[in-house]
């Protein structure tokens, strides 16, 4: 570990690793994370150090991802302490690599590698329909019904005035053009079933009046649920979604 010299071959052992000696990261983890749960008062956990700035770094880093708490990303840097050296450059390289390659289609603003996406260059793809969404991960659910013929247009999120996002901070005029440009017939709306994405929803479709055909996803039971256990607005809106058979 950086900073603590040469372990004596008596007090670790390598385990054969090219990364940290796996007995010390171990011990380190252990003792750190039973320190950091036991029962001590709030201030003591605040001050509770890591064994290594870098260490301390890495976790803050960690912490800043997605659904990544203080623990797990303790765990994670110990983690990335034992593996083989190699692993971990491979990891940062990975992250390095898809930042500078990776950038949004200058068509929909789905993930590419090019300038236009795949999907955007499919000339299968029925262009008389256009499914939107908040962000590039939804395309990949959508594509993965194979349901859905029609391109895409990724907004880059949902208005929320609480949090500063606005109609400008969207790709929404982007839209606008594109369906001003000829050949949309109908916008399918599939953002988010959630407060912003209605009104992320009704912004749209209020924009796009007697400019094309506006319908949204449609919400209801689940495949497989019990209506005993829907909800009063799951229930409401399956009824309202109801079809013919």
């Amino acid at each position: 570990m950086p900073g603590t010299g040469t372990c004596p071959d008596e007090a670790v052992k390598s385990g054969g690793q090219s990364g940290a000696p796996v007995d010390v990261v171990d011990n380190l983890a252990q003792r750190h994370d039973h320190a950091w749960h036991r029962d001590v008062s709030g201030e003591d956990r605040q001050n509770a150090r890591m064994p290594s700035p870098a260490i301390e770094n890495l976790v803050a880093q960690l912490t800043r991802l997605p659904s990544i708490g203080q623990r797990t990303a303790r765990r994670l840097a110990f983690h990335l302490l034992q593996v083989p050296k190699e692993e971990a450059i491979a990891l940062a390289e990975a992250i390095i690599d898809v930042k500078e390659r990776v950038h949004f289609c200058a068509e929909c603003g789905n993930l590419t590698e090019e300038e236009l996406c795949s999907i955007c260059l499919d000339q299968r793809r029925d262009r008389h329909l256009l499914c939107v969404v908040e962000q590039p991960v939804d395309v990949v659910s959508l594509e993965r019904t194979h349901e859905f013929r029609g391109l895409y247009h990724v907004l880059g999120g949902a208005l929320s005035p609480l949090d500063g996002v606005e109609p400008r901070d969207l790709r929404i005029a982007d839209l606008l053009r594109r369906v001003d440009a000829g050949g949309v017939e109908e916008v399918v709306i599939a953002t988010n079933p959630n407060m912003t994405g209605e009104a992320t929803a009704s912004y749209i479709a209020d924009q796009l009046r007697g400019r094309a055909r506006v319908t949204r996803l449609a919400s209801g039971l689940p495949v497989g649920g019990d209506l005993e256990y829907a909800d009063e607005v799951t229930l409401g809106r399956a009824l309202e979604g109801r079809r013919e058979m």
